[in-house]
């Protein structure tokens, strides 16, 4: 071979690599993940000194919800290139692992935080909401929109984070600023409607009817009939509100894969491999008292106790965390890899099959792994909230796993919670929500298992009634304190004043004096909820 020759190989070596990224940007683009990974692995196959690749692997991982490997390939790329765009992907995998401390060890070490780099000022402001750091994140947000005002997405973000402070104008500006710049970004349009409570004077529902009728695109649709319900219901037009939801509903649950009837079958087994067993005499989990987990169906009033508790001088909210299942799920994978290898072959696990395998795990460590994910989430505070609402589902393993930590279970009027879970469109959670009698069916499985916990684990769950909260604020809040070993203090009872920021559907709403007309509004829809009413009867639950 020539040297001529080597050189024109090395050249078209050296050529090769970019090409091989701009084909992987162009799956990325196309959700063609699947071919973009295939050329991430022939890109760093070939050239394995060259970061990018690692970087775009990394982001396809990610992508695939692998974030294990997708952390390994940037770490590839930091090793050969530190940067703090490869920085801040190694921050996003270490939060979905659940690796809050390390994550923020990774912001802490960007070089300088890209001031006049718009992207990268909205990537910093994700991180830090994500790590409970709201005012960071706003001002990162804004900082975004500064350097870049015709970006809707960086619009949006700023737009959702004034919301969750209680800036209801400087939210709604920036919400119809979003709609102004582009039409289609029809999140936009379903925050916007949430804000406030909306009147005949100031509301949007012809511009809603205008852009129903112009949409073809199903999400979209979603958003615009959820907006244009939420303000019908406003205007106290419940009968045209209801159908709205309806037809939202009814677009949402077609285009979603799901089965009611797994999700019973879990928490049917659940009961069975959690019986008064597993708790006579069980090895003592992790013995930190710190967790506060405020569970239930959602829209029960898990934010109002969230905030009340919050308001505590021991407390702080680290808001709705998925740690303990990511804890979980990471435990139990381990030990079906230990078992796969020693039985090489054993089938693959099934989700009621997992259910039995948690049953042997570690709990002590499954409670000290979910606290050194979650502890720096504390800022400082004795005590720290956990409230995803969906933690029902694990209350038996946490109390295994973290023997002292306080399990608040909060419960509303059946119709009233049906209703007001209908009535709220998820980002990705709660698949059971879109369909009337999948919601009741889901809610009598629900009902079912608090039952069971309360009646295997004693005294461990305080139940709190959204409606005796509502008509007894500070008896409740006494009792309520009590249960977490908290002294009384009587900020409490202002949590409306609470300045820090609240991230649920209820952000606004808990930024006002406790209020009661959100109790018995089913009664405006009786009718159109009877399909529910009948299946809770039959189940035993009381509606009357």
């Amino acid at each position: 071979m020539t040297l001529q020759s080597a050189e024109s190989i090395v050249l078209h070596s050296m050529t090769r690599a970019p090409q091989l990224a701009d084909a992987i940007v162009r799956c990325i683009d196309a959700n063609d993940l699947r071919q973009g990974l295939a050329l991430c692995e022939q890109l760093n196959r070939q050239h394995p000194g060259y970061a990018y690749g690692w970087y775009l692997a990394s982001f396809v991982l990610k992508k695939v919800r692998n974030p294990r490997e997708a952390l390994r390939a940037i770490e590839r790329a930091l090793a050969l290139e530190p940067a703090d765009k490869y920085l801040l992907q190694q921050a996003k995998c270490l939060v979905e692992l659940g690796d809050v401390a390390a994550a923020q060890a990774a912001v802490a070490a960007l070089q300088s935080p890209a001031r006049g780099d718009a992207r990268l000022q909205s990537e910093l402001g994700a991180l830090y909401l994500q790590f409970g750091r709201h005012e960071e994140a706003l001002a990162h947000c804004s900082r975004a929109v500064e350097l870049d005002r015709g970006n809707p997405e960086f619009r949006y973000n700023e737009a959702a984070l004034q919301r969750y402070f209680g800036d209801v104008a400087a939210a709604e500006a920036g919400f119809d600023a979003v709609i102004a710049l582009d039409a289609t970004q029809y999140e936009a349009y379903n925050s916007r409607s949430q804000l406030r409570t909306q009147s005949r004077e100031r509301n949007h529902v012809a511009q809603l009817q205008e852009a129903i009728a112009r949409t073809t695109d199903p999400g979209g649709l979603v958003q615009l009939h959820f907006a244009l319900a939420k303000e019908q219901e406003d205007l106290g037009d419940f009968d045209a509100g209801f159908a709205s939801l309806e037809r939202g509903a009814s677009i949402k649950r077609r285009h979603m894969r799901y089965s009611v009837d797994t999700d019973l079958a879990i928490i049917d087994r659940i009961c069975v491999a959690y019986g008064p067993a597993m708790f006579d005499g069980h090895v003592a989990g992790c013995p930190d008292q710190g967790p506060i987990f405020v569970l239930g169906m959602p829209r029960t009033g898990t934010t109002l106790v969230e905030r009340i508790l919050d308001s505590h001088s021991a407390v702080r909210s680290a808001g709705e965390l998925n740690h303990f299942a990511l804890e979980l799920n990471r435990l139990a994978g381990e030990a079906a890899a230990s078992v796969a290898r020693a039985q090489p072959g054993a089938g693959s696990q099934s989700r009621l099959d997992f259910v039995a395998a948690t049953t042997k795990l570690d709990f002590e460590r499954l409670g000290a792994a979910y606290l050194a994910s979650t502890r720096a989430l504390a800022d400082g505070h004795d005590y720290y909230i956990d409230k995803l609402p969906f933690n029902f589902l694990y209350a038996g393993l946490i109390h295994l796993a973290l023997p002292n930590a306080r399990i608040v279970n909060l419960q509303r009027h059946p119709l009233d919670t049906c209703y007001a879970v209908y009535k709220q469109l998820f980002r990705d959670a709660y698949p059971f929500s879109y369909d009337l009698e999948e919601l009741a069916r889901y809610y009598v499985a629900y009902d079912r298992l608090m039952r069971h916990w309360n009646e295997v684990m004693p005294g461990v769950i305080h139940t709190l009634h959204y409606e005796a909260l509502v008509a007894d604020v500070e008896g409740e809040t006494r009792r309520l304190l009590e249960f977490c070993g908290l002294p009384w203090e009587e900020g409490c009872l202002r949590f409306h004043e609470n300045k820090r920021a609240a991230t649920t559907a209820s952000a606004t709403q808990v930024r006002q004096p406790l209020y009661d007309s959100s109790v018995g509004k089913w009664r405006k829809v009786a009718a159109r909820l009877e399909p529910v009413r009948a299946i809770l009867q039959r189940a035993g639950i009381r509606t009357d």
